[in-house]
């Protein structure tokens, strides 16, 4: 069973482009469709957990998932094949970027991949904001904009955001609590 989750954190690791995000309909698929190793509400409260805890989200499912399954060695086959990789493809680029940085044809290849980047970054959000009350959308915004436009810290901007959703869910409580 570990090196089954190696080898399916491997193909999601080697095969999904875009960040954690994008990799996290490959693993619902990967864990609940094709291999049933997880229901589908269990993976979700897996997802909900992963994106609560401090790091990338894909490697926190692939730790949680591997955890569930196999306890520590699944978690550590799980987080080696998600991250094995991206590792490799990173030490490839890094050995080898330092001959061709200044190539034209590079630097025309990475203009040219900065809207799909933003793409990849955005798709997610959209995604996930679908059903979300327009005031949360709007912190989305500012924030983003706060970041993006002003130039403000973004470390600055997640303690305003994380501030705004405790005061959002106090304020809920008490009308709700009357």
């Amino acid at each position: 069973m570990t090196l089954e989750l190696f080898r399916s954190f491997f193909k999601i690791g080697a095969f999904t482009f875009g960040g954690g995000y994008a990799m996290i309909p490959i693993i619902e698929h990967e864990v609940i469709d094709r291999r049933g190793w997880i229901a589908r509400d269990e993976f979700l409260d897996l997802l909900t957990l992963a994106q609560s805890a401090p790091g990338p989200i894909a490697l926190n499912t692939a730790v949680f998932v591997g955890y569930k399954l196999r306890g520590l060695r699944g978690a550590l086959a799980s987080i080696a094949g998600v991250v094995v990789p991206s590792f490799t493809v990173i030490l490839l680029v890094a050995l080898l970027f330092a001959d061709i940085r200044h190539d034209p044809w590079v630097d025309a290849a990475f203009k040219g991949m900065r809207p799909a980047v933003v793409a990849l970054i955005v798709a997610p959000v959209l995604s996930l904001s679908r059903g979300m009350h327009p005031a949360l959308c709007a912190v989305i915004v500012g924030a983003a904009l706060a970041i993006w436009g002003l130039g403000w810290s973004p470390i600055a901007v997640l303690v305003a955001a994380a501030l705004c959703g405790i005061g959002w869910e106090l304020y809920h409580f008490r009308n709700t609590a009357r």
